[in-house]
């Protein structure tokens, strides 16, 4: 039976998991029921090797092909934590916990992984071996970081390693690729601005970190218009301002400035970090102030890998008839990671016409579920195809 066909079979099987994934929403490393949900269900499926507590909570199986004399193995990788938003879907399924909900599709991702690696187990149809890796804390903890840490590709032996997300918009079960750098790389900074408190009505008497604050913001436009090559990407955005008194009529001694820097090129990335530490201590020493900035690295520009990238396309179209071109994302994703450590390439599966993810009216389409699954499968398949 073709893989696709076994999936639609699967689909209220795999749909009822990642429901129960949904309603049990867990953030960061703390995913500790879907972890455990995760372990046991490899285990019922048969896998060669069931690991637990790579990255903190992450779950890694391991299945092995009707031969292995290839002696290749192929990662393939989903997240399983949730969001600290709370959900307004009113769906019959949605969150059971206060203040987290899956509103990024990690619990469809989640599921679509169990899927195939429940079919590989059956089937066993490649020469080699297949690693499917359960990765906490996407959003914003580095878990793909910390797997990575714990020995991960080493440990398992991995070639080459997939991944997938979701993705409104692009119609449901569509896929989009794109080789090179596909997601940014992101930054956070923070800027202390420190004047001269004092009274409102006698400015001259103070050094008013308002008004440098305000100039800062402004100053720090430049980066993208007058520092970035036009071609390139580039995003800063002060996303808070906060000042150190509330009252009408007083002159706050200090504010603070946070937001995000997002740039798809290591070069781009050193360059608009100087900049903006320049602009941000020259600005403030030129009004009488100072400004410490401290900046928080996150995660790097996620590339895709050329070879790895054409044959993820392939699989895809074989599925759907199609592989789309993707646009440049300039949101973060930790898988950039894995693809530092090994090469592989990472695809978008369209959700349909939902919500955006991140939203609290998000919720992941059940239906894409025999598509995602195949192509997972279909890169195991197709990457080692059978002696």
């Amino acid at each position: 039976m073709p893989a696709k066909n076994r999936f639609a079979e699967m689909l209220p099987e795999i749909a009822a998991w990642r429901q129960d994934i949904h309603a049990h929403p867990e953030i960061l490393f703390e995913t500790h029921r879907t972890a455990a949900l995760v372990a046991e269900k490899l285990r019922e499926f048969g896998c060669d090797e069931v690991v637990t507590g790579i990255g903190r909570t992450g779950v890694v199986g391991v299945i092995r092909g009707r031969s292995t004399t290839s002696g290749r193995v192929i990662g393939l990788r989903a997240d399983m934590d949730a969001l600290p938003i709370t959900e307004a879907t009113g769906l019959p399924y949605a969150s059971t916990v206060p203040g987290a909900m899956h509103a990024c599709g990690h619990d469809g991702h989640t599921a679509m992984l169990l899927g195939a690696a429940k079919y590989l187990a059956e089937q066993r149809a490649f020469d080699g071996t297949v690693v499917v890796i359960f990765q906490p804390a996407e959003e914003g903890g580095g878990g793909g970081r910390e797997m990575c840490a714990d020995g991960l590709m080493e440990r398992f032996g991995v070639d080459e390693v997939y991944g997938m997300h979701n993705w409104p918009g692009l119609p449901l079960g569509r896929f989009a690729i794109r080789p090179g750098p596909f997601f940014a790389g992101t930054d956070q900074f923070e800027i202390t601005v420190t004047g001269k408190g004092g009274h409102a009505a006698k400015p001259h008497d103070a050094v008013d970190s308002t008004l440098v604050g305000a100039q800062i913001v402004v100053a720090l436009q430049s980066i993208v218009s007058r520092n970035a090559d036009p071609v390139e990407q580039v995003v800063v955005s002060v996303t808070s301002f906060q000042t150190s008194s509330t009252a009408f009529n007083v002159l706050p001694a200090r504010v603070t400035l946070r937001g995000t820097i997002r740039t798809l090129d290591p070069a781009m990335r050193k360059m608009a970090e100087e900049r903006l530490i320049a602009l941000a201590t020259g600005t403030a020493g030129a009004f009488g102030a100072q400004a410490e900035v401290k900046m928080l690295h996150g995660y790097p520009p996620m590339v895709n890998h050329a070879t790895q990238t054409d044959f993820a396309a392939e699989v895809a179209r074989d599925i759907s008839g199609a592989c789309d071109d993707a646009p440049l994302v300039m949101g973060g994703e930790d898988f950039a990671y894995m693809l530092e450590e090994r090469p592989g390439a990472y695809i978008l599966v369209g959700n349909g016409d939902s919500a955006q993810i991140h939203h609290p009216e998000y919720n992941f389409n059940d239906e894409v579920i025999p598509a995602g699954c195949s192509w997972f499968a279909g890169i195991v398949e197709a990457r080692l195809p059978p002696g």
